[in-house]
């Protein structure tokens, strides 16, 4: 303890409250990279929040001890990445979040006894909106969306009925094609009762009009209607392609563009077909007739007028008889009627533009090459997307590979260049790149900070500070004002080394000059100026030890009592 005591004693106040500063800084700044390196990685639970929203789930959150982190002015909420999934879970059970609408729910909480039928009316109407704002967000590329709802009472002698309108203002990420317009008008207006599309206007957050909610021409809509009708048809063409192109040649290394021609004329086609060949006994008809003739004179007699008389009194009679016979059979010819519908979009003509890239292969030393794809493979290519789209020439269809090396090498080389087996566990994403270099930033830091900052302090403070003394230029250490004892000590030293220098100096210089006259002159004065700037330095060093010896004489007194005591 006494040791300890006296070994703090001699660093003084002002070294002990800098290693004090240090130590403390130097513990933060650990501290602060072990809470950095143990915290757990974040990733966001919710972005494009409410104020509602966030607060609502900023509230569960503390109240089940997550940590959380809010960004974008609190439209983002970032949580442990580990705990996203069970928390849109939980937070889903709830509710949460309600997009800063109002949806059904508004009737779970409602008085029924004391509400009135105008306020019954209007929470219908705000959880209408609420619902239908929900669900347009939903859809792609729609951040947020704001729904009015515009329902005219009917009244009871009125005699025209006013249509219910609606507008919609949404806020989008890119753009939306007018195709989603509409299915969004017909979205509303099938939720409406009375509702029709062409009464739903559409803005966006620019302030562009994307419907007018006031009718649309018949005209324009058949239009767009075929023209879109045609883009799906070319687009749903290259995804096809495209799917069964990549899986030969790689992803995103194939680029299909598809024009095709549609006939939208709807045609109503009726043929008969008459077969002389296919006769058929339709029905057949046979008439026979039979007739006879008897004639002769015949005498008139009392006998023959009498009632039962004989009438066959008189001269014979002449007899006549005829057969005839007639057959009619009706035949029915063969006959064949079609009625064929030919329905609008059929294709006329389809074209395919197929833009493929090389191979690449990397070399025994990690370079990445390239190669043209052989001939025979864009064949096959070619075959396959034929058979693809129903090539028919004689609609004069057409097909076009060609294999170009594309401006942009692949991101990652196909799978028998990658990395398998124990090398596929240096095979990090992009979540883990990001993660080490996080981690290497604050090692380095780390070190620069020990190398540049504590470093230096502790030498600067641990150090005694050197002062040129004795023979030669010889450094001695020279404490500050309270280290007196390296201080004599060290003007004790450099006193007995500038007298012996000043010594040899001159004996060399007179034996020079016994030896050699002029040639030895120099050399020996050159000895003495050197012995008199040594002298110099001592004398000056001698008179800085009397100062401090006034300065601190008891000091200086256990000094040379503790060295008589050595001594003894």
């Amino acid at each position: 303890m006494n040791g300890a005591l006296e070994f703090l004693q001699k660093l003084g106040p002002a070294r002990l409250a800098a290693m004090a500063v240090v130590a403390m800084v130097t513990l933060g700044f650990f501290a602060f990279i072990a809470v950095k390196v143990s915290q757990p990685a974040m990733a966001p639970l919710y972005s494009d929040l409410s104020v509602q929203d966030s607060a609502a789930i900023v509230k569960d959150l503390e109240t089940q001890a997550i940590p959380y982190e809010l960004r974008q002015e609190g439209a983002q909420i970032l949580v442990p990445k580990d705990k996203v999934l069970r928390l849109r879970m939980k937070l889903a059970e709830k509710g949460v979040p309600a997009g800063g609408s109002v949806g059904w729910e508004i009737f779970d909480k409602a008085d029924g006894l004391g509400t009135t039928s105008y306020v019954q009316n209007i929470n219908h109407l705000r959880a209408l909106e609420g619902e239908l704002s929900r669900t347009i967000r939903s859809i792609d590329r729609v951040q947020t969306a704001r729904v009015h709802l515009v329902i005219p009472e009917r009244q009871v002698f009125q005699k025209d009925k006013r249509e219910p309108t609606a507008s919609i203002a949404l806020k989008l990420r890119g753009t939306l094609d007018p195709a989603q317009v509409r299915a969004i008008q017909h979205l509303v207006a099938a939720a409406v009762e009375g509702m029709k599309p062409s009464r739903v206007s559409v803005v966006d957050e620019t302030g562009r009009l994307l419907a007018s909610g006031q009718g649309e021409d018949a005209e324009g809509l058949v239009a767009s209607s075929l023209q879109e009708r045609t883009s799906a048809f070319e687009q749903r063409m290259e995804n096809q392609i495209e799917s069964i192109v990549a899986s030969v040649v790689g992803q995103g290394r194939a680029r299909v563009r598809v024009s095709a021609t549609l006939d939208y004329n709807r045609v109503t086609q009726t043929s008969d077909t008459w077969d002389p060949n296919g006769q058929v006994v339709r029905s057949t008809q046979t008439k026979e007739e039979s007739s006879s003739n008897v004639s002769g004179d015949k005498a008139v007699t009392v006998a023959n007028q009498v009632p039962g008389g004989s009438q066959d009194q008189g001269k014979g009679a002449d007899k006549e008889a005829s057969n005839t016979s007639e057959e009619t059979v009706n035949y029915e010819i063969s006959r064949t009627s079609r009625t064929e519908v030919l329905e609008a979009g059929r294709i006329k003509k389809i074209s395919v533009a197929l833009l493929v890239d090389g191979v690449y292969a990397t070399t025994a030393n990690g370079e990445v090459t390239y190669q043209p794809r052989p001939q025979a493979d864009l064949d096959r290519i070619s075959a396959l997307v034929r058979s693809a789209i129903g090539f028919d020439q004689t609609r004069g269809d057409q097909v076009e590979v060609v294999n170009l090396r594309f401006a942009e090498a692949p991101a990652s080389l196909p799978l028998e260049n990658q990395k398998t087996g124990f090398a596929s566990l240096f095979d990090f994403d992009r979540e883990d790149m990001m993660r080490l270099i996080e981690l290497g930033s604050l090692v380095i830091m780390t070190l620069l900070v020990l190398l540049f900052a504590v470093r230096p302090l502790l030498n600067r403070m641990m150090a005694p500070e050197m002062a040129l003394a004795g023979a030669g230029g010889a450094l001695v250490p020279v404490g500050e004002s309270g280290s007196l004892e390296a201080l004599l000590a060290g003007g004790a030293g450099g006193a007995a080394g500038g007298a012996g220098g000043a010594a040899g100096g001159a004996a060399g210089g007179a034996a020079g000059g016994g030896e050699g006259g002029d040639a030895a002159i120099h050399p020996s004065h050159m000895r003495l100026e050197e012995a008199k700037a040594l002298g110099a330095v001592q004398a000056g060093s001698i008179m800085k030890i009397g100062e401090m010896i006034q300065q601190s004489p008891n000091e200086a007194a256990m000094i040379i009592r503790s060295w008589l005591n050595e001594a003894a």
